[in-house]
């Protein structure tokens, strides 16, 4: 038997009695499918869990904070409270909605984006840049939020705060060696 439309009857009843399971299944799909932080590795590093099987090391796009954990490089000032920073805005278990660019991963292998923090679209990036934890910095061709990151860092350097007042800018180490006189 067939229905108005032409469609053999026992297709319409198989997937009526199975539209419920499917959107069971998608439901829980999309829900384990949203990414959530796993562990902060430092000030513009996080490592997100997109489901039971896929973990991602994710770089925050268009900022750079202060190195704590870079073994070729010397700790930098104000490097450990932008690491507290991010834990603070990002503890684990925080849902996340990442935006990326035009490049999907840089030369370390380590998933590029642009985080929100999915309970009220807090723009982390952005946050890092104004609240004075790192200063900008832009990678061509990922350049998508430059002007609003940009606007983010003038508005932290012109109140000098953060890293701006306690360090004197970016890029200090920790422990500057002693200047002397000659």
């Amino acid at each position: 038997m067939r229905t108005a439309a032409g469609t053999p009857r026992w297709i319409v009843v198989v997937c009526l009695g199975i539209a419920p399971i499917l959107a069971s299944c998608s439901t829980e799909l999309s829900r384990a499918s949203t990414p959530t932080v796993v562990d902060v590795v430092d000030g513009d590093t996080i490592v997100v869990a997109f489901d039971r099987d896929t973990v991602e090391t994710v770089r925050l796009l268009g900022v750079d904070t202060p190195e704590t954990v870079d073994p070729s490089r010397p700790e930098q000032c104000f490097g450990a409270e932008a690491s507290s920073y991010l834990r603070s805005l990002l503890p684990s278990g925080t849902a996340v909605r990442l935006e990326r660019d035009v490049e999907a991963r840089d030369h370390f292998g380590r998933l590029l984006g642009y985080v929100f923090r999915s309970s009220d679209e807090l723009f982390v990036n952005r946050a890092l840049l104004q609240q004075g934890f790192a200063d900008i910095s832009i990678y061509e061709p990922n350049s998508t939020y430059e002007s609003t990151l940009e606007a983010a860092v003038i508005s932290a350097r012109t109140q000098n705060i953060g890293l701006w007042d306690i360090c004197g800018g970016a890029d200090v180490a920790l422990d500057p060696p002693p200047v002397t006189a000659g």
